[in-house]
């Protein structure tokens, strides 16, 4: 009997990238592999990886934490979670739609998805022209998969490169950006954002060796954790160097409907007129306080998300269509979005006032984290388990977020992240702990 599975068309990415599938699976070349992805090879600042480097920061925090018990009772700003009130259209929207639940979901999303998503990108930003949501607009279950995947499509999207196949990310970088390098058999480089740069890759920095063998460069703005917001001339920069090189801009904007001050723009918006070498990714996780609901989607280059389609419809999780009608109506009101901003800007006041220029804090430009400078008092494993175990309040350390450069510099290290999800008056409190127990 024929095995269907081994012999589908459609398993591409396995055939073109057997080293990346190991990679992913953890087989047995894996351990050299990872090794050897981070070996620096042109003059690009790139990164260099160890063991504990490649694990999630959130269970290296725990163990860190796991020998102390807090003083105090416990408030959490170690996880970007999301806690304001969900939408009051959520539950009447999935009640009317819950026979949905029965149906396979298709891989592109439905129609109404589509146009509810494509016309709310074409509001919200200053586009080229509006998208076309049969061609250039896809569902995603949450940000985080798609930008896992998109790797996978652009390794072979892209095509042949000069040398071994790189996908470039910032450092610190969501750690699916690196998980998505390895699972395509792309060398990950990381390239470090600091103050010194705007807590933005120095595109400068980057040498026509290492474009020359890119498929890929993830860009977040609103940066998570630093909140910098690139501009429309740094975004322009980067799409003439993309089409220069013929490589893939995966442009992570989840964080763009929170801000205090002016809203951030897209990559889309210096895209071009067919959006050509851009994929912009949104989710409804930080925009309408819905992280459990995992929706979102990717828009962008129609050449791309052709191939793009065809990964996921074998491969990723897709999205209930019950989901998929909640996100019609989020996409369609704006209220909650600005009280969710709202409650944002009361937070961030509290922060302006309690923390002051303390830890060379300031208010970040977009999304909902805090970025303080910890290196003066102990550094961040040290200042992460003073303040879990004399204050109860629970950090991340900046270095759990980034990787090791191969001078030895870890550009997170020295800082802390607080995500500032909970209440306002939970957030005061644990501003005004963190000042008592680190001055």
């Amino acid at each position: 009997m024929v095995n269907r599975v081994l012999t589908s068309p459609y398993l591409w990415w396995f055939d073109l990238h057997p080293t990346g599938l190991k990679h992913a699976i953890g087989g047995p070349e894996s351990a050299g592999a990872t090794s050897m992805a981070m070996t620096a090879s042109s003059r690009a600042p790139q990164g260099v990886g160890s063991q504990d480097s490649e694990r999630s920061p959130f269970l290296r925090v725990t163990e860190l934490l796991a020998p102390y018990q807090p003083s105090k009772s416990l408030i959490t700003l170690s996880l970007g979670e999301p806690q304001h009130p969900v939408p009051d259209f959520v539950g009447p929207v999935l009640a009317r739609h819950i026979a949905d639940f029965g149906r396979y979901p298709i891989a592109k999303g439905i129609e109404p998805f589509r146009r509810a998503a494509a016309g709310w990108l074409s509001r919200r930003f200053d586009l080229p022209r509006e998208i076309d949501p049969e061609s250039e607009l896809l569902v995603l279950n949450g940000s985080r998969e798609g930008l896992f995947f998109a790797a996978l499509t652009a390794a072979r999207y892209v095509g042949e490169r000069r040398g071994r196949p790189a996908i470039l990310m910032p450092n610190p970088f969501y750690p699916a950006y690196g998980a998505g390098a390895r699972a395509a058999g792309c060398e990950p480089i990381y390239l470090p954002t600091t103050v010194a740069n705007g807590f933005l890759p120095d595109l400068d920095a980057l040498d026509d060796a290492t474009l020359a063998r890119t498929v890929a460069m993830y860009i977040a703005s609103p940066a998570n954790p630093q909140g910098a917001v690139a501009s429309r001339e740094y975004f322009a920069r980067l799409k003439k160097l993309a089409d220069r090189f013929g490589f893939m801009i995966l442009s992570d904007e989840c964080y763009s409907e929170i801000y205090t001050q002016k809203a951030p723009g897209s990559m889309l918006e210096c895209a071009g007129a067919d959006f050509t070498n851009v994929v912009a990714f949104q989710s409804l996780s930080k925009r309408s306080n819905l992280p459990g609901m995992r929706v979102g989607f990717a828009a962008g280059d129609r050449k791309f998300l052709s191939m793009f389609h065809e990964l996921r419809n074998v491969a990723a999780p897709q999205v209930p269509v019950p989901l998929q009608h909640v996100a019609v109506a989020a996409y369609g009101d704006e209220a909650h979005v600005e009280e969710n901003r709202r409650l944002y800007r009361i937070k961030f006041d509290l922060a302006d006032q309690i923390l002051g220029s303390r830890y060379g804090y300031r208010r970040p430009a977009g999304g909902f984290c805090v970025w303080l400078d910890v290196s003066a008092i102990g550094g961040d494993e040290a200042a992460t388990v003073k303040l879990y175990k004399d204050g109860g309040v629970r950090v991340i350390p900046g270095s759990y977020l980034a990787r090791q450069q191969p001078d030895g510099f870890n550009p997170g290290a020295g800082y802390i992240r607080l995500a500032l999800v909970a209440d306002s008056e939970t957030t005061a409190e644990a501003l005004h702990r963190l000042v008592e127990i680190l001055d």
